[in-house]
């Protein structure tokens, strides 16, 4: 019974190296892949659709849909614009059908297949416009291919698909998924089609392998027909750990905390109050989004956390003009005061530091050096560390958010609550134990960078971090959008 912890651990452990199942949609749960494949023949170009959604458009398109597909395909043709010679084409939905299969995390995802005709003179020298909208605001794969059938193509798409038709995506190209939208066909009497290998798309972040694969067994925990208290220990234990793993990749505010911390004299309570603040930004912002997620179809996941991106980006640079405003309001205070000031006992005055205190000494020829004396520098402000907390956790887990939604869906709503808090605060326990240990760091250097041009120099290059991250948060964010 001693040993019942160790064996817990190696089992969490196990399930961070053990690689999970390849992941039917490897470019994340928001994901909406697209191919259309082109036959152009010298009366008519016939399309072969296939749309493959994810778990989250899955759970969000399920309530909206008709389960023959009719409508998704007339969405389809609709959203698909082919002009021949200036001229657009108008389809005709020839076949149509929509099938469901099990997701992870107890949740399904769909394929949309669809025929679509139309008549189209080609029999001579013809130019053809491709364009597609649909989804357009989603991220995902997107393909085309063209092949010619009595007429001869010379096109820049390949004439095959070389994801198998969303069925297997080569990981060479997962990093730079396809993401053809629009392409120009010039077609003319003949046969054979002169087809290019592909066409580039653009960067994706990718998962790391052992969090991919931890995370695929998360899910498979919270699916399993009956959840023992094992296996629920297990869940809750792998959620920490998923949760501190996601909080080392980039991003999350670490550097930001970090020079806050040091540039502002931070307190071991302080960097704890940053921590709690993530768990709770990060747990209630993981609720809302899947409250939204459930009950507005036509909402976007992915820009959701892009516009969170960014607002999180914009809490941090905010930090950082305050930190600047208020290094610029202690250098004009020192310089109203002159070199040599003194106090009568007993006196009480503000620094604007974040903090009041009495003295009942004289100051002969103390010089505050922008507040990083020892004993008398700034301060966090309560809403700084606010802003960074919440900053830290505003933009939630997508695999955490896949969690919740999968439990609310199997009927285990409050065990997807506890993995989604267990998520949090293993966020939370990273970044408060890199704000702890880089608090006691820092209290080793005054002792030898005292009267040092580089704890002077520290306030202002601090400052100017915390902005220029947010600032990078922000615009990172932005490109997403």
């Amino acid at each position: 019974m001693k040993r019942w912890p160790l064996v817990l651990c190696a089992a969490v452990f196990a399930a961070l190296l053990v690689p999970g199942a390849a992941a039917a949609h490897p470019l994340g749960d928001f994901s909406v892949n697209q191919l259309h494949a082109f036959t152009l023949t010298p009366d008519r170009i016939e399309v072969a659709a296939i749309v493959d959604l994810a778990e989250l458009p899955t759970l969000q398109e399920r309530s909206t849909v008709d389960q023959t597909g009719a409508a998704g395909c007339a969405a389809v043709a609709r959203d698909l614009a082919v002009t021949v010679d200036g001229r657009r084409l108008s389809w005709t939905v020839v076949r149509h059908a929509l099938g469901y299969a099990a997701g992870t995390g107890g949740l399904p995802t769909s394929r949309l297949s669809c025929g679509l005709s139309a008549p189209a003179a080609l029999s001579g020298p013809a130019t053809v416009e491709v364009v597609n909208t649909r989804y357009a605001d989603r991220i995902g794969w997107r393909e085309l291919t063209a092949v010619g059938d009595g007429v001869r193509v010379d096109s820049p798409l390949p004439a095959r698909s070389v994801s198998a038709g969303l069925t297997a995506y080569p990981q060479d190209l997962l990093a730079s998924p396809l993401d053809v939208r629009r392409a120009r066909l010039l077609v003319a009497p003949g046969t054979g089609t002169a087809a290019a290998d592909g066409a580039p798309g653009s960067a994706a972040a990718a998962t790391p392998g052992w969090l991919a694969g931890a995370e695929s067994t998360l899910r498979g925990w919270l699916a399993a027909p009956r959840v023992t208290p094992l296996i629920g220990v297990l869940a809750v234990l792998l959620a920490l750990a998923l949760g501190a793993g996601h909080a080392l990749l980039p991003g999350h505010g670490k550097t930001v905390m970090a020079a806050y911390l040091v540039g502002r004299r931070g307190r071991p309570r302080d960097a704890v109050a940053v921590g709690a603040t993530v768990t709770l930004t990060h747990t209630g912002g993981v609720l809302v989004l899947g409250l939204l997620l459930t009950t507005a179809a036509r909402l976007a996941g992915e820009t959701v956390l892009g516009w969170l991106g960014v607002v999180s980006g914009v809490l941090v640079a905010a930090v950082g003009i305050g930190m600047l405003r208020g290094l610029r309001r202690r250098r004009g205070f020192d310089h109203s005061h002159g070199p040599d000031h003194s106090h009568s006992p007993g006196h009480s005055h503000d620094h604007d530091h974040d903090h009041d205190h009495s003295h009942s000494h004289s100051h002969g020829g103390h010089d505050h050096h922008g507040g990083q004396h020892h004993g008398h520098g700034p301060r966090p402000g309560r809403l700084s560390l606010l802003g960074l907390g919440v900053a830290g956790g505003l933009v939630p887990s997508p695999s955490a958010l896949v969690v919740l939604l999968g439990a609310v869906a199997l009927g285990r709503t409050a065990f997807g609550v506890l993995l989604v808090v267990a998520y949090g605060l293993g966020m939370a326990a990273v970044l408060t134990a890199a704000g702890l240990l880089l608090v006691r760091l820092r209290d080793r250097w005054p002792a030898r960078l005292r009267g040092d041009r580089l704890a002077r120099l520290m306030p202002a290059g601090t400052a100017a971090l915390v902005l220029l991250v947010g600032l990078g948060l922000a615009g990172r964010a932005l490109v997403t959008l």
